[in-house]
């Protein structure tokens, strides 16, 4: 088994032991963290790497609005950009936008989520093409509407539907860590 799929799967497994400690709590014990139905989300995320003399490298940052349909039905809007210089090959950047659909379990500090991305990628350094991905992920309230989020997706891009079936198989692992806001 290769390193990145070993690596999902540990996320995979944190997420679901934290979200079911989460759950396990005591209900009396519980203050309300987590938003509840008509309640919106906004939440921020951040990347980068270079080399040791700063000549090659990249950023990228990405904000995703979302709106919550029931307590633990989710719709978000995902914008990513990202940066990359490299000496040999020039600079590029790259943007995604996406639509998602997530299911939160329970209402306690640690709310695991599963769910389902698809939009567009686009920019200088890609060809435009469609990306789908199944995503899982937790969130940490650390005080009502306000939480950190661990994210893992395994993102998959096609032209049109016809071959999304054989383009799964070329995707790749993406993990995202950021912070984020209800009201």
């Amino acid at each position: 088994m290769n390193s990145m799929l070993k690596t999902a799967m540990h996320i995979v497994f944190l997420c679901l032991v934290a979200g079911l400690f989460g759950l396990a709590l005591p209900a009396a014990a519980q203050e309300r963290f987590t938003p509840s139905d008509d309640e919106w989300e906004l939440t921020f995320t951040g990347t980068g790497s270079n080399d040791k003399d700063f000549d090659n490298g990249s950023y990228g940052i990405s904000g995703a609005l979302g709106y919550y349909l029931t307590e633990n039905t989710e719709f978000v809007l995902r914008q990513n950009f990202s940066y990359i210089r490299s000496d040999s090959l020039g600079s590029d950047n790259i943007l995604s936008t996406r639509a998602a659909l997530d299911y939160h379990f329970g209402d306690s500090r640690m709310r695991p989520f599963i769910g389902a991305n698809f939009g567009g990628v686009y920019g200088s350094g890609v060809d435009e093409t469609f990306a789908a991905a199944p995503e899982v992920g937790l969130k940490w309230y650390a005080r009502p509407g306000v939480f950190m989020m661990l994210m893992g997706e395994y993102q998959f891009f096609f032209r049109d539907t016809s071959d999304a079936d054989d383009q799964f198989d070329d995707g790749q692992f993406v993990y995202t860590v950021g912070m984020g806001f209800d009201w």
